[in-house]
């Protein structure tokens, strides 16, 4: 006669095995129903992933052209920066073409040619005094002033009754700041002051 407790041990060992089936089919039905989702987002995945690459392909061909553009853009600015100071200064060059052509009247004196030629001139260096101030390029006062090697070189010295020593007798050449910066030192004579001192 077999145990009531043999029995209810078996019992519980095919209800065990039936429950374990049971789970081991619901796994099967969640695998069949979740392999197609996973597929399906799958394949989304990669359509995505295909279009955020093509995406970044384009955005670094549109970087790589707008640094090319720019590249480009700064060495024209470069190569033509002068352009419009030399438009500027054209007017300048037709001036002393007239004032040549004016310098020499046929059957004026002498005295009358060299008379327009100055004129001629005279305008053409306020015009081109003129164009210079337009773009910033300001001429250094020197004549009177104390020497200073910042902005002055000193050709000589000389002796003068009326300029006190260390100070700018005459200029041989006149100096010229742009904006800010010095752009070329005036060439001066500086007095040694009075010839007894």
């Amino acid at each position: 006669m077999v145990s009531k407790d043999t029995k209810t041990q078996g019992q519980q060992d095919e209800a065990k095995s039936a429950g374990q089936e049971e789970i081991l089919d619901a796994e099967e039905v969640v695998n069949k129903v979740a392999a197609p989702d996973l597929e399906q987002e799958l394949a989304q995945a990669r359509v995505e992933l295909a279009e955020l690459r093509d995406l970044l392909l384009r955005t670094v061909a549109e970087q790589e052209n707008f640094k090319k553009r720019i590249e480009r853009e700064r060495s024209n600015a470069l190569k033509y920066a002068g352009e419009p100071i030399f438009k500027d200064i054209l007017p300048v060059v037709d001036n002393l073409e007239r004032a040549l052509n004016l310098g020499v009247i046929e059957g004026a004196d002498a005295a009358a040619n060299l008379k327009g030629l100055h004129e001629g001139v005279e305008l053409t260096l306020k015009s081109l005094v003129a164009t210079l101030e337009k773009f910033e390029v300001i001429p250094v006062k020197s004549v009177g002033t104390p020497f200073d090697p910042t902005c002055q070189e000193a050709l000589t010295m000389e002796v003068s009754q009326t300029v006190p020593a260390s100070h700018v007798s005459s200029e041989f050449e006149r100096g010229y700041t742009y904006k800010d910066r010095l752009l070329r030192a005036a060439k001066v004579i500086v007095s040694s002051g009075k010839g007894g001192e």
